[in-house]
């Protein structure tokens, strides 16, 4: 079973994908993480890669979905993968369908949650942080997970926001590149979309409300992947 997982910020994607993660036993892959790897090993494209991270420069489709291939042949993904935060935009998407089918590598499934932008971007500026277990989830915005005033509603510590958080034009930044339906993260699943009704629905696409709570939606994403 091999995913791509699509989401904004906000959406709870990631947590998500750790639930798919741990019921299909594959790995989440992200960018993120792969960059790293690469060049903590010194890799030659770990070592092309961290030559445009010190530049402050974007590491280059022709770097990156190597390092991609190479991280989906390896042998924890011989029952399948799930990436995630790749594709960003719909280049980026062209490139990886035409180097998955170059490499004879079958995308089986795409995952959107589906999330209006304003509910994503309240969810983020809405987290607040427990100072005595960052694991106790508090958000100003979700009924299921509403703080106690400006307590923890686990334990009742006190509560603090994430500087990133709370970076409104950062936010709007990141979200208008995933909302963008001509070049960004929309036209890049818009584009899977198009390709699985040429292709009699492969890959399938699986369309996820992500407006209810965690167990909800992971209930329904674990119900349409069966």
């Amino acid at each position: 079973m091999n995913i791509l997982f699509f989401g904004p910020n906000g959406s709870g994607k990631g947590t998500q994908g750790a639930i798919v993660k741990d019921k299909f036993k594959i790995p989440h892959i992200e960018t993120g993480v792969i960059f790293r790897e690469n060049i903590s090993k010194g890799t030659s494209l770990g070592k092309e890669a961290k030559g445009y991270i010190d530049r402050g420069e974007l590491v280059p489709d022709s770097i990156t979905i190597p390092m991609i291939l190479d991280r989906i042949k390896q042998g924890d993904c011989k029952n399948g993968w799930l990436l995630d935060g790749f594709p960003r935009n719909l280049v980026q998407a062209q490139e990886l369908d035409k180097a998955l089918k170059k490499e004879k590598i079958q995308l089986d499934i795409v995952i959107e949650m589906v999330l209006d932008r304003q509910i994503a971007k309240n969810r983020i500026m809405g987290r607040r942080l427990c100072v005595k277990d960052n694991n106790h989830p508090n958000n100003i915005f979700i009924d299921a997970i509403k703080p106690n005033g400006d307590k923890c509603r686990v334990c009742g510590g006190e509560l603090k926001t994430r500087s990133d958080d709370q970076d409104e034009g950062a936010i709007d930044k990141r979200h208008s590149i995933y909302y963008d339906p001509k070049t960004g993260t929309t036209a890049a699943i818009n584009y899977f979309k198009d390709l699985s009704k040429k292709n009699q629905g492969n890959p399938r696409i699986v369309d996820l409300d992500g407006r209810p709570g965690v167990k909800e939606v992971s209930n329904e994403l674990l119900g349409k992947l069966k």
